[in-house]
Protein backbone atom coordinates (compact mmCIF):
# COMPACT_ATOMS: atom_id res chain seq x y z
CA UNK A 1 0.00 0.00 0.00
CA UNK A 2 2.12 2.88 -1.29
CA UNK A 3 1.70 6.46 -0.16
CA UNK A 4 3.67 9.70 -0.30
CA UNK A 5 4.93 11.71 2.63
CA UNK A 6 2.65 14.54 1.52
CA UNK A 7 -0.33 12.20 1.74
CA UNK A 8 0.59 11.09 5.26
CA UNK A 9 1.20 14.66 6.42
CA UNK A 10 -2.20 15.62 5.03
CA UNK A 11 -3.88 13.26 7.49
CA UNK A 12 -2.94 15.67 10.27
CA UNK A 13 -1.83 12.93 12.67
CA UNK A 14 1.69 12.82 14.10
CA UNK A 15 3.88 10.49 12.06
CA UNK A 16 6.49 8.12 13.44
CA UNK A 17 9.85 7.85 11.70
CA UNK A 18 12.14 4.93 12.43
CA UNK A 19 15.13 4.71 14.77
CA UNK A 20 18.87 4.20 14.44
CA UNK A 21 20.66 2.37 11.67
CA UNK A 22 24.33 2.22 12.66
CA UNK A 23 23.94 1.39 16.35
CA UNK A 24 21.45 -1.37 15.55
CA UNK A 25 23.82 -2.78 12.92
CA UNK A 26 26.62 -2.83 15.48
CA UNK A 27 24.38 -4.93 17.70
CA UNK A 28 23.82 -7.24 14.73
CA UNK A 29 27.52 -7.68 14.01
CA UNK A 30 28.77 -4.66 12.06
CA UNK A 31 32.45 -4.16 12.78
CA UNK A 32 33.92 -0.88 13.98
CA UNK A 33 35.06 1.14 10.98
CA UNK A 34 33.10 -0.97 8.49
CA UNK A 35 30.77 1.05 6.23
CA UNK A 36 27.11 0.17 6.92
CA UNK A 37 26.35 0.79 3.24
CA UNK A 38 28.20 -2.39 2.26
CA UNK A 39 25.63 -4.42 4.20
CA UNK A 40 23.16 -3.54 1.46
CA UNK A 41 24.85 -6.14 -0.75
CA UNK A 42 26.75 -8.23 1.82
CA UNK A 43 23.90 -8.72 4.31
CA UNK A 44 20.63 -7.64 2.67
CA UNK A 45 18.72 -9.94 5.02
CA UNK A 46 19.95 -8.01 8.06
CA UNK A 47 19.17 -4.68 6.42
CA UNK A 48 15.62 -5.76 5.64
CA UNK A 49 15.20 -7.32 9.06
CA UNK A 50 15.83 -3.95 10.74
CA UNK A 51 13.44 -2.21 8.36
CA UNK A 52 10.82 -4.86 9.07
CA UNK A 53 11.23 -4.61 12.83
CA UNK A 54 10.78 -0.84 12.67
CA UNK A 55 7.62 -1.26 10.58
CA UNK A 56 6.31 -3.83 13.03
CA UNK A 57 7.04 -1.37 15.85
CA UNK A 58 4.81 1.17 14.12
CA UNK A 59 7.05 3.29 11.89
CA UNK A 60 5.28 5.30 9.19
CA UNK A 61 8.63 6.25 7.63
CA UNK A 62 11.71 4.07 7.19
CA UNK A 63 15.10 5.46 6.15
CA UNK A 64 17.35 3.67 3.69
CA UNK A 65 20.81 2.41 4.61
CA UNK A 66 22.51 5.23 2.69
CA UNK A 67 23.57 7.84 5.23
CA UNK A 68 27.18 7.77 4.00
CA UNK A 69 26.41 6.73 0.44
CA UNK A 70 28.03 9.64 -1.37
CA UNK A 71 31.32 9.61 -3.30
CA UNK A 72 33.19 11.63 -0.68
CA UNK A 73 32.38 9.15 2.08
CA UNK A 74 32.66 6.03 -0.02
CA UNK A 75 36.08 6.99 -1.38
CA UNK A 76 37.43 6.30 2.11
CA UNK A 77 36.71 2.65 1.29
CA UNK A 78 37.70 2.91 -2.40
CA UNK A 79 34.04 2.53 -3.34
CA UNK A 80 33.09 5.95 -4.72
CA UNK A 81 32.19 4.34 -8.05
CA UNK A 82 29.49 2.30 -6.28
CA UNK A 83 27.42 5.30 -5.13
CA UNK A 84 24.50 4.76 -7.52
CA UNK A 85 24.56 0.97 -7.17
CA UNK A 86 24.48 0.97 -3.37
CA UNK A 87 21.88 3.75 -3.16
CA UNK A 88 19.54 2.04 -5.60
CA UNK A 89 19.84 -1.35 -3.93
CA UNK A 90 19.28 0.13 -0.47
CA UNK A 91 16.09 1.79 -1.68
CA UNK A 92 14.93 -1.45 -3.30
CA UNK A 93 15.37 -3.35 -0.02
CA UNK A 94 13.40 -0.75 1.94
CA UNK A 95 10.75 -0.58 -0.80
CA UNK A 96 10.15 -4.34 -0.59
CA UNK A 97 9.55 -4.09 3.15
CA UNK A 98 7.29 -1.05 2.83
CA UNK A 99 5.24 -2.61 0.04
CA UNK A 100 4.68 -5.74 2.11
CA UNK A 101 3.21 -3.74 5.02
CA UNK A 102 -0.54 -3.72 5.60
CA UNK A 103 -0.58 0.08 5.90
CA UNK A 104 1.16 2.93 4.08
CA UNK A 105 4.87 3.17 4.86
CA UNK A 106 7.02 5.84 3.24
CA UNK A 107 10.56 5.03 2.10
CA UNK A 108 12.85 7.97 2.81
CA UNK A 109 16.23 8.01 1.10
CA UNK A 110 18.79 8.93 3.74
CA UNK A 111 21.25 11.59 2.52
CA UNK A 112 23.95 12.44 5.04
CA UNK A 113 26.77 14.98 4.84
CA UNK A 114 29.88 14.50 2.71
CA UNK A 115 32.19 14.99 5.67
CA UNK A 116 34.15 17.65 3.76
CA UNK A 117 34.36 21.41 4.15
CA UNK A 118 33.12 23.75 1.46
CA UNK A 119 35.13 26.54 -0.09
CA UNK A 120 36.72 28.73 1.20
CA UNK A 121 37.28 26.71 4.39
CA UNK A 122 37.90 23.55 2.41
CA UNK A 123 38.20 22.25 -1.13
CA UNK A 124 34.63 21.09 -1.83
CA UNK A 125 32.77 23.19 -4.37
CA UNK A 126 29.03 23.62 -4.74
CA UNK A 127 29.12 22.03 -8.19
CA UNK A 128 30.96 18.91 -7.05
CA UNK A 129 28.70 18.53 -4.02
CA UNK A 130 25.54 18.86 -6.10
CA UNK A 131 26.73 16.23 -8.57
CA UNK A 132 27.71 13.89 -5.72
CA UNK A 133 24.29 14.21 -4.11
CA UNK A 134 22.55 13.87 -7.48
CA UNK A 135 24.26 10.54 -8.09
CA UNK A 136 23.12 9.26 -4.69
CA UNK A 137 19.58 10.64 -4.96
CA UNK A 138 19.22 9.30 -8.50
CA UNK A 139 19.93 5.82 -7.17
CA UNK A 140 17.48 6.28 -4.32
CA UNK A 141 14.79 7.49 -6.70
CA UNK A 142 15.35 4.65 -9.16
CA UNK A 143 15.26 2.13 -6.32
CA UNK A 144 11.84 3.31 -5.17
CA UNK A 145 12.42 5.92 -2.46
CA UNK A 146 9.51 8.32 -2.02
CA UNK A 147 11.43 11.28 -0.64
CA UNK A 148 15.04 12.40 -0.17
CA UNK A 149 15.72 12.64 3.57
CA UNK A 150 18.62 15.09 3.98
CA UNK A 151 19.85 14.67 7.55
CA UNK A 152 22.49 15.52 10.16
CA UNK A 153 23.55 18.60 8.21
CA UNK A 154 25.64 21.40 9.67
CA UNK A 155 26.58 23.80 6.87
CA UNK A 156 24.14 25.99 4.95
CA UNK A 157 26.20 25.35 1.81
CA UNK A 158 25.65 21.61 2.14
CA UNK A 159 21.93 22.04 2.73
CA UNK A 160 21.70 24.04 -0.49
CA UNK A 161 23.73 21.49 -2.45
CA UNK A 162 21.61 18.56 -1.27
CA UNK A 163 18.34 20.44 -1.85
CA UNK A 164 19.48 21.47 -5.33
CA UNK A 165 20.31 17.84 -6.11
CA UNK A 166 16.95 16.55 -4.88
CA UNK A 167 15.04 19.14 -6.89
CA UNK A 168 17.10 18.40 -10.00
CA UNK A 169 16.30 14.68 -9.67
CA UNK A 170 12.59 15.39 -9.27
CA UNK A 171 12.46 14.28 -5.63
CA UNK A 172 10.55 15.94 -2.78
CA UNK A 173 12.83 16.39 0.19
CA UNK A 174 13.07 16.75 3.96
CA UNK A 175 16.00 18.52 5.63
CA UNK A 176 17.19 18.19 9.23
CA UNK A 177 20.27 19.49 11.01
CA UNK A 178 22.18 18.44 14.09
CA UNK A 179 22.16 21.33 16.55
CA UNK A 180 24.86 19.87 18.74
CA UNK A 181 27.21 22.79 19.39
CA UNK A 182 25.78 25.06 22.10
CA UNK A 183 22.40 24.80 20.43
CA UNK A 184 23.74 25.58 16.95
CA UNK A 185 25.05 23.34 14.22
CA UNK A 186 28.82 22.91 14.16
CA UNK A 187 28.92 25.57 11.43
CA UNK A 188 26.85 28.03 13.46
CA UNK A 189 23.30 27.70 12.13
CA UNK A 190 20.55 28.37 14.67
CA UNK A 191 17.34 26.28 14.70
CA UNK A 192 15.27 29.44 14.31
CA UNK A 193 17.10 30.27 11.07
CA UNK A 194 16.65 26.90 9.37
CA UNK A 195 13.40 27.65 7.57
CA UNK A 196 14.73 30.78 5.88
CA UNK A 197 17.67 28.81 4.43
CA UNK A 198 15.28 27.40 1.82
CA UNK A 199 13.77 30.75 0.79
CA UNK A 200 16.06 30.79 -2.25
CA UNK A 201 15.15 27.28 -3.40
CA UNK A 202 12.58 26.88 -6.18
CA UNK A 203 10.96 24.07 -4.21
CA UNK A 204 10.49 24.12 -0.44
CA UNK A 205 11.11 21.03 1.68
CA UNK A 206 8.14 18.99 2.86
CA UNK A 207 9.52 19.15 6.40
CA UNK A 208 12.49 20.56 8.30
CA UNK A 209 13.82 19.93 11.76
CA UNK A 210 16.46 18.42 13.97
CA UNK A 211 18.06 15.02 14.30
CA UNK A 212 20.88 13.42 16.24
CA UNK A 213 22.56 16.05 18.45
CA UNK A 214 23.47 15.44 22.07
CA UNK A 215 20.32 14.11 23.67
CA UNK A 216 16.54 13.93 23.73
CA UNK A 217 16.15 16.94 26.01
CA UNK A 218 18.33 19.22 23.91
CA UNK A 219 16.61 18.37 20.65
CA UNK A 220 13.25 19.30 22.20
CA UNK A 221 14.59 22.76 23.00
CA UNK A 222 15.90 23.04 19.43
CA UNK A 223 12.41 22.11 18.25
CA UNK A 224 10.87 24.86 20.39
CA UNK A 225 13.25 27.31 18.69
CA UNK A 226 11.59 26.44 15.38
CA UNK A 227 8.07 27.14 16.64
CA UNK A 228 5.90 29.00 14.17
CA UNK A 229 7.48 27.42 11.10
CA UNK A 230 5.20 27.30 8.06
CA UNK A 231 6.86 23.99 7.14
CA UNK A 232 6.14 20.73 8.99
CA UNK A 233 8.66 20.01 11.75
CA UNK A 234 10.71 16.87 12.38
CA UNK A 235 12.28 15.72 15.64
CA UNK A 236 14.48 12.62 15.39
CA UNK A 237 16.46 12.64 18.60
CA UNK A 238 19.13 10.40 20.02
CA UNK A 239 18.09 7.81 22.56
CA UNK A 240 19.07 9.77 25.64
CA UNK A 241 22.69 10.90 26.02
CA UNK A 242 25.68 8.93 24.68
CA UNK A 243 28.09 7.69 27.33
CA UNK A 244 31.27 5.64 27.16
CA UNK A 245 31.14 2.32 29.01
CA UNK A 246 34.63 0.95 28.58
CA UNK A 247 35.32 1.30 24.86
CA UNK A 248 31.66 1.19 23.81
CA UNK A 249 29.20 4.06 23.39
CA UNK A 250 25.96 3.38 25.26
CA UNK A 251 22.84 5.54 25.07
CA UNK A 252 21.07 6.34 28.32
CA UNK A 253 17.50 6.41 27.04
CA UNK A 254 15.04 3.72 28.12
CA UNK A 255 11.94 2.92 26.08
CA UNK A 256 9.90 4.76 28.72
CA UNK A 257 12.06 7.87 28.42
CA UNK A 258 11.74 7.85 24.64
CA UNK A 259 7.97 7.56 25.01
CA UNK A 260 7.97 10.72 27.12
CA UNK A 261 10.23 12.41 24.60
CA UNK A 262 7.85 11.50 21.75
CA UNK A 263 4.84 12.99 23.53
CA UNK A 264 6.74 16.17 24.36
CA UNK A 265 7.93 16.45 20.75
CA UNK A 266 4.31 16.43 19.60
CA UNK A 267 3.49 19.15 22.15
CA UNK A 268 6.49 21.13 20.87
CA UNK A 269 5.05 21.09 17.36
CA UNK A 270 6.63 18.10 15.64
CA UNK A 271 4.59 16.56 12.85
CA UNK A 272 7.16 13.77 12.45
CA UNK A 273 8.82 12.16 15.48
CA UNK A 274 11.50 9.49 15.40
CA UNK A 275 14.67 8.31 17.04
CA UNK A 276 18.30 8.63 16.02
CA UNK A 277 21.43 7.00 17.47
CA UNK A 278 20.71 4.26 20.01
CA UNK A 279 16.99 3.98 19.20
CA UNK A 280 15.96 0.35 18.78
CA UNK A 281 12.68 -1.12 17.53
CA UNK A 282 11.79 -1.71 21.19
CA UNK A 283 12.15 2.01 21.89
CA UNK A 284 10.14 2.82 18.79
CA UNK A 285 7.23 0.59 19.82
CA UNK A 286 6.83 2.56 23.05
CA UNK A 287 7.06 5.81 21.10
CA UNK A 288 4.27 4.61 18.83
CA UNK A 289 1.98 3.99 21.79
CA UNK A 290 2.93 7.33 23.34
CA UNK A 291 2.06 9.22 20.16
CA UNK A 292 -1.17 7.35 19.56
CA UNK A 293 -2.47 7.82 23.10
CA UNK A 294 -1.30 11.41 23.57
CA UNK A 295 -3.54 14.42 23.18
CA UNK A 296 -1.49 17.38 22.09
CA UNK A 297 -1.06 20.00 24.80
CA UNK A 298 0.75 23.27 25.30
CA UNK A 299 4.39 23.52 24.21
CA UNK A 300 6.54 22.27 27.09
CA UNK A 301 8.66 24.59 29.15
CA UNK A 302 12.34 23.88 29.63
CA UNK A 303 11.55 22.97 33.25
CA UNK A 304 9.05 20.35 32.10
CA UNK A 305 11.48 18.91 29.55
CA UNK A 306 14.18 18.56 32.20
CA UNK A 307 11.76 17.05 34.71
CA UNK A 308 10.39 14.45 32.30
CA UNK A 309 13.32 13.63 30.01
CA UNK A 310 16.44 14.70 31.87
CA UNK A 311 19.02 17.49 32.11
CA UNK A 312 20.17 19.52 29.14
CA UNK A 313 23.71 19.23 27.90
CA UNK A 314 24.09 22.60 26.19
CA UNK A 315 23.08 26.21 26.44
CA UNK A 316 22.14 27.95 23.22
CA UNK A 317 22.70 31.50 21.93
CA UNK A 318 19.47 33.43 21.60
CA UNK A 319 18.44 34.21 18.05
CA UNK A 320 16.73 37.40 19.24
CA UNK A 321 19.80 39.53 19.92
CA UNK A 322 23.39 38.74 18.90
CA UNK A 323 25.57 37.98 21.86
CA UNK A 324 22.70 37.29 24.21
CA UNK A 325 22.09 33.79 25.53
CA UNK A 326 18.85 32.14 26.34
CA UNK A 327 19.44 30.31 29.58
CA UNK A 328 18.70 26.64 29.64
CA UNK A 329 17.92 25.26 33.04
CA UNK A 330 19.97 22.23 33.94
CA UNK A 331 18.73 19.46 36.20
Amino acid sequence: MRSTLSDLLATGRPLLADGATGTNYFAAGLGSGDPPEFWTVDHPDRVQDLHRRFVEAGADIILTNTFGCNPQRLKLHKAESRTYELARRAAELAREVADAASRPVVVAGSVGPTGELFEPLGALTHEVAVESFREQIRGLRDGGADVAWIETMSAVEELHAAATAAIAEGMPYVATCSFDTAGRTMMGLLPSHLERVFDVEPQAPLAIGANCGVGASDILVSLLEMAGSSIALVSKGNCGVPQFVGTEVVYSGTPELMGKYAALAVDAGARIVGGCCGTSPEHLAVMRVAIDTHERGEPPTVDRIVAEVGPLTNSVPSSAEPGERRARRRG
